[in-house]
């Protein structure tokens, strides 16, 4: 019997050795399914790649910067234009339509026009 005890290792660690293999096959089976979900799943809900968002990013970095110049530029014409403009007009855009209006047409003269109708 000395004889059929290491021979029934032998045999007992071929057998696990046999599984180990068997389930690192079935471990990468199952990973494979994993990520063909993930991909499909990804795909139905339209998700963008890494390098996709990150070439956005980056263009949305320059448009921002681009337009951060053009509102400076716009206040530096502005300015220029309020220099060249004589400073003799009286009133500005914002005077003229808090005076008057469509608002204040067909009330009397000198009605509130914030009062209540009635």
């Amino acid at each position: 019997m000395t004889n059929g005890g290491p021979r029934i290792l032998d045999d007992m660690s071929r057998l696990a050795g046999g599984a180990l293999g068997a389930l690192g096959g079935v471990r990468g089976e199952i990973e494979e399914m994993v990520r063909q979900r993930v991909e499909r799943v990804a795909h139905e809900l339209d998700l963008v790649t890494r390098e996709d968002f990150e070439a956005v990013r980056e263009m949305a970095a320059e448009a921002r910067l681009e337009a951060e110049g053009l509102a400076a530029r716009v206040q530096e014409l502005e300015a220029r234009v309020e220099e060249l403009s004589p400073s003799t007009d009286g009133g500005s855009k914002t005077t003229r339509r808090k005076t008057g209006g469509a608002k204040s047409a067909g009330k009397g003269e000198g009605a509130d026009p914030d009062a209540p109708a009635g």
